[in-house]
């Protein structure tokens, strides 16, 4: 029997991950400009590893927590969300995760049948669609309004809806565009929801690197959407922990056991050590928030400046948040952007993601990453100029 006949063919329709793709290919490169990976280069504050050392020195981190995680962390989160995003959450309504990943898979799991159809605007986080289909759900795109920066198309989300459509699943501040939906916007999805009784998964990693006049809005916060939405948020991009996989979701009770359900194969809990190191952010300074904030602004403006001196080559739409853009390709075989993009990696030793992996409305694009030291932007763009003159 061939290998071939094992593999289940919800996996098999899968394509391998562009961004873990090209960070392979990067590997083969001498001295690559790496632009392709949102994962901060900072280190975690130290306040956060002392709680984590702490921890593992007094013996709490040998054993399991509950399922939903550690209660005191739940207290602090729930304070959290009713300060910064304006829910009113108790730790009953919480879950700690493995990422706002695994919290985001568990979601799509309990509520999603063989055939049920997830409205993704896109271009969407590429896991996102992954995750659907691991679920053995249909991933519905629907494209958003590249002109105006890629905000939501309501009515083409409304136009979208089948009797087979079970969610709407979004990110905001969005990977790969860095676009923050208004809270306007977000009112008009969660109508669009509440008309059709449909669930809404949100995916807000990046809800605290928001720039200029733009504001991160929770539709957990609408009163109505409490029974339909479920909110999934992370540590590790707020705080610098990507290696730590840490992260929480936040529903309502009643959805909670049904989302553990699902989590428990996944992940029985989230790692304890990163517990106490997530106690330990929430109850010490917040200083390290906005430091990262003022670097990812610095570090988008210079991106925006010199992408400015290549505009025979680019074209971008300002990100608002989050520490990414999505420039489309103007240069000759643009078109193609997973080509483009490995060209560009092996000819000019600059590594960057293909828009292609973020849903077809991504092809003609590339994914750049700017939360990484200034001197890796200069150094890549100046490998960038050099390469297209």
């Amino acid at each position: 029997m061939k290998e071939q006949a094992f593999i289940s063919d919800r996996v098999a329709q899968i394509k391998k991950s562009a961004i873990h793709e090209m960070t392979r290919l990067s590997k083969e490169v001498e001295d690559v400009a790496f632009l392709s990976w949102a994962k901060p280069t900072s280190d975690t504050p130290e306040h956060i590893k002392e709680a984590a050392i702490a921890a593992i020195r007094d013996g709490r981190v040998g054993g399991y927590s509950e399922n939903a995680g550690l209660l005191s962390l739940r207290e602090e989160i729930a304070i959290k969300l009713k300060r910064d995003n304006y829910i009113e959450a108790n730790p009953s309504q919480i879950i700690l995760t493995v990422g706002a990943i695994e919290g985001l898979s568990a979601a799509i799991m309990a509520i999603i049948d063989p055939g049920d159809e997830v409205i993704l605007p896109s271009p969407t986080y590429s896991t996102h669609i992954r995750q659907v289909v691991i679920a053995s759900g249909k991933p519905v795109l629907v494209p958003t309004i590249e002109e105006e920066g890629f905000i939501l198309d309501l009515e083409a989300i409304r136009k979208a809806i089948t009797p087979k459509t079970k969610a709407i699943l979004y990110c905001s501040p969005n990977n790969p565009t860095g676009t923050v939906l208004s809270e306007q916007q977000i009112r008009g999805l969660a109508k669009i929801a509440l008309e059709h009784n449909l669930m809404v998964i949100t995916d807000e990693a990046y809800e605290y690197f928001v720039f200029d006049d733009n504001k991160h809005f929770s539709i957990a916060s609408i009163p109505e959407m409490r029974k339909n939405a479920i909110s999934c948020y992370t540590f590790t991009k707020t705080y610098a922990m990507t290696g730590w996989r840490i992260g929480y979701l936040h529903a309502d009770e009643a959805m909670i056991p049904h989302i553990t359900k699902a989590h428990i194969p996944f992940a029985i809990c989230a790692p304890v050590v990163s517990q106490y190191a997530a106690l330990g952010a929430l109850q010490g300074s917040q200083d390290c928030i906005s430091n990262f904030r003022d670097h990812y602004l610095l570090a988008r403006d210079l991106m925006c400046e010199r992408l400015d001196n290549m505009n025979a080559i680019f074209e971008y739409k300002k990100p608002g948040g989050s520490y990414l853009m999505f420039p489309k390709i103007l240069a000759e075989g643009g078109q193609d952007s997973t080509a483009f993009c490995i060209r560009l990696l092996k000819e000019g030793k600059v590594s960057t993601t293909p828009g292609i992996a973020f849903g077809p409305t991504g092809q003609g694009h590339l994914r750049l990453s700017f939360c990484v030291p200034l001197e890796e932007i200069n150094k890549a763009f100046d490998r960038m100029e050099h390469y297209f003159r």
